[in-house]
């Protein structure tokens, strides 16, 4: 059943329904607080909008970042039980 949790994000109360409880909605709410104050920091004035494509951008870039490197190791797990797998077929031939 979606619980019905309050955060506050950039100063702004949202309710937000989910299935995950109320700690994992306030610990996406911090989350999201953080990369958006990373974003304003430093700069004079803060544009909402600017604010969120670029925590957005530099969100999308990590994930993308991320993805890579489970398709690279997903590859190498593949190559290494590969070997294993012909490994076994070799040792049980000699038998």
């Amino acid at each position: 059943m979606k619980e019905a949790v309050q955060v506050t994000i950039l100063g702004q109360q949202y309710t937000v329904k989910s299935e995950s409880g109320a700690a994992d909605v306030y610990r996406v709410a911090a989350f999201v607080n953080d990369q958006l104050s990373h974003v304003a920091r430093g700069k004079k004035t803060v544009d909402t909008l600017n604010s969120v494509i670029l925590a957005l951008m530099n969100l999308a870039g990590a994930h993308l970042q991320l993805l890579d490197e489970h398709t690279e190791a997903e590859k190498r797990l593949f190559r290494l039980l590969k070997r294993l797998e012909d490994e076994a077929v070799d040792r049980n031939s000699a038998r």
